[in-house]
């Protein structure tokens, strides 16, 4: 058989020649609306870089102004109000209304928010319409605005109405003491009752504050107790004039470690 013979040569049109290659340019995307760029990697390099200054600028933030502290958390402490987050609010302020709370409770802790995150949830396919603009669906619009209203309203409603200085004396960080309780002091303090809102290490609580480091000196602790301060009212001491000694000096030497 002689070499060639029988063959026949068959160009490839996918293949282009070397003289006709194009540049890597990328793909036209001007004939779909919103899409001018590659996603790979010109947009998503874009989203990392806006996200990589946002990450940076949060750090900073948190690195300036670290998240306040307050004291030990305290279970027996009945007369402490918790306070959520700020994204958590509006939830608290809707606790506080009568068909929300108490026997209610269920409702306004489950039932309201389940059926509102859950219609975010279905949106989805519940509206099923080809309109997308906000003027052309204006039952899913409502819905929206009435939702934001409702949370921005609960939310500035909570802030106004909580009591910020009381919360900042009950979460003062208190430093701690050496307290002697077999003292003659404190058996007075316990047995006059002081106990139920000043708390067994003198800590404070149930709206009242705490005993420790208050500055005061003996007499005038021992004013307040027989005459009242604030919310303490007159007449609360019942012991004679050694026991209210022995209290006074008890809580004006107490001192810090």
């Amino acid at each position: 058989m002689h070499r060639g013979k029988g063959m026949k040569f068959v160009g490839d049109s996918r293949v282009v020649a070397p003289s006709q290659r194009k540049p890597n340019i990328p793909k036209d995307y001007s004939e779909y609306p919103g899409k001018t760029e590659a996603f790979w990697p010109n947009f998503l390099l874009k989203e990392w870089m806006v996200g990589a200054v946002f990450l940076v600028g949060f750090l900073c933030l948190t690195v300036a102004h670290p998240a306040p502290l307050e004291r030990i958390a305290d279970p027996t402490d009945t007369g402490y109000i918790p306070l959520p987050d700020w994204y958590f609010l509006f939830l608290y302020q809707l606790l506080k209304y009568s068909y929300a709370s108490g026997p209610y409770t269920v409702i306004g802790a489950l039932i309201i928010p389940g059926l509102t995150f859950g219609g975010l949830l279905l949106a989805p396919f519940i509206d099923l319409g080809p309109e997308r603009r906000p003027l052309k669906r204006p039952i899913a619009t409502s819905i929206m605005l009435l939702a934001l209203a409702a949370t921005v309203f609960l939310t500035w409603q909570s802030v106004a109405t909580h009591d910020w200085k009381k919360a900042e004396e009950q979460g003062k960080i208190v430093a701690k003491v050496n307290i002697d309780k077999a003292s003659e002091g404190y058996k007075v303090f316990k047995e006059q009752g002081c106990i139920n809102c000043h708390g067994d290490s003198l800590q404070g609580g149930a709206g009242a504050p705490t005993l420790i480091g208050t500055g005061l000196k003996a007499d005038q602790i021992a004013k307040i107790a027989k005459n009242g301060q604030g919310k303490m009212p007159a007449g609360i001491f019942k012991g004679d004039d050694k026991q209210l000694k022995a209290l006074t000096d008890f809580i004006a030497g107490l001192g810090t470690k």
